[in-house]
């Protein structure tokens, strides 16, 4: 496998030296947004959710209740950021490069009941129509991204039409700039932290939600933005992904595979698998598994190039038949690639349950992230997921954890 270049840089800013310009990587992610409403013949984004506002307007707000804040964003204009209460006073200053401030209309999920909510959502639409006016795309298509159906209902009840947004939205973030490909690269690094420190960790006793706590701890002294939880699942529960977190105490002789997915640096995501052997060599029947699961991925991203298909890519992870199941659906999400960025499982998809009827071109820019598992249904298992990056000579690994051979725990 070929890596990408490494980080010359670490999360600290400096004059003296380019790293991530995080203003470059505003303006082209929405040089990007305009173009693609364009070419899907639509005025303007009204988009809520952390993700699509943070592609939109490069803002951060409070996410602990759906569309509390949102944003207005034209083809051909300045955005409008619909802001929350406590954040609308005090961030106009911290982000000049958005003009225009509003307070944001939200309706709790409707804790405050129907008719409180139903008002909500008109005042709204009514707020959003103004603005629409007041820009000249009133009579024209609004791509919506995020909000509920009280919010669509309303605008529409209002005179707006309204169309899905999602599609435009893959559309345009299924490749990435430079800018968005260093911060997937920053957010694998720091997860390396995570990493070491599971492997430090792992011995019998160890009780998994304390390794995985320390490793998110790690991961976020390391230049993590955000850490979730951390996933580890452990014995005979290491093969189907089912319960993380249980507080299980981890037996010599273990194999543990952890998932440290959603480590963000500037909002984009990992996605990223390892297995460990707890206090020993793994026998043999479980490296021929891990093996094979290395073959496996390794022919999937080799297919993964320029003007190849996912289809091409797809034919290489196992059949759902092979663990007996009888449909591809019973494997969704466990042998498969997918888009990553501040959008996971976006553009594009392989694997056996569609790719192959439904291919979808690789281009390069594209960040994937490409993950399969082995072993034996109660005995247990084992995992690998790594991010890979499409150049114009191929797919390259974005992620640097050793990843060949079963790593021992702990660290001699």
């Amino acid at each position: 496998m070929k890596y990408s270049e490494q980080l010359r840089y670490g999360a600290n800013i400096a004059d003296w030296r380019q790293g991530i310009d995080v203003e470059r990587l505003r303006r082209e992610r929405q040089e990007k947004a305009r173009k693609g409403l364009r070419d899907h013949g639509v005025a303007a984004f009204l988009a809520t959710r952390s993700d699509n506002t943070r592609y939109l307007v490069g803002l951060r707000g409070p996410e602990f209740q759906p569309a509390l804040w949102y944003t207005l964003f034209p083809a051909e204009s300045e955005p409008i950021v619909f802001h929350h209460a406590g954040w609308l006073p005090i961030y106009p200053q911290e982000a000049p490069w958005v003009k225009e401030w509003r307070l944001a209309r939200a309706w709790l999920s409707r804790g405050p009941g129907e008719e409180a909510s139903r008002l909500e959502a008109e005042r709204f639409a009514r707020e959003v129509k103004q603005e629409l006016v007041a820009k000249g795309i009133e009579n024209e298509k609004l791509a919506l991204l995020g909000f509920d159906g009280l919010a669509q209902q309303a605008l529409r009840d209002v005179g707006v039409t309204v169309v899905d947004g999602w599609p435009i939205m893959l559309d345009i973030t299924k490749t990435k700039t430079v800018d968005e490909i260093s911060c997937l690269k920053m957010a694998f690094d720091a997860t390396d932290a995570g990493w070491y420190r599971t492997q430090e960790l792992l011995k019998p006793g160890s009780i998994d939600v304390d390794v995985s706590a320390e490793a998110m701890l790690a991961a976020h002294k390391a230049g993590a933005e955000e850490t979730p939880a951390g996933h580890l699942r452990s014995g005979i529960i290491s093969f189907d992904r089912a319960f993380a977190g249980t507080g299980r105490i981890i037996n010599y002789g273990d194999l543990v595979y952890g998932s440290y997915c959603q480590v963000k640096y500037m909002g984009y995501n990992t996605c990223y698998y390892r297995t460990f052997s707890v206090g020993k060599e793994p026998d043999a029947k479980v490296k021929s598994w891990y093996s094979e699961l290395v073959d496996r991925l390794n022919n999937v991203i080799e297919a993964i190039k320029p003007g190849g298909s996912t289809a091409e890519a797809a034919a290489h992870f196992a059949p759902a038949s092979k663990w007996g199941y009888k449909e591809e659906a019973e494997l969704l999400t466990l042998e498969i690639g997918h888009g990553i960025g501040l959008y996971n499982y976006g553009y594009p998809i392989v694997n056996r349950q569609w790719s192959l009827d439904h291919p979808q071109e690789f281009e390069v820019g594209m960040t994937l992230a490409v993950e399969g598992r082995e072993g034996v249904p109660g005995e247990g298992g084992v995992r690998l997921e790594d991010a890979v990056v499409i150049t114009e000579n191929g797919a390259e690994l974005l992620d640097r954890w050793p990843r060949d051979e079963i790593l021992v725990s702990p660290r001699g």
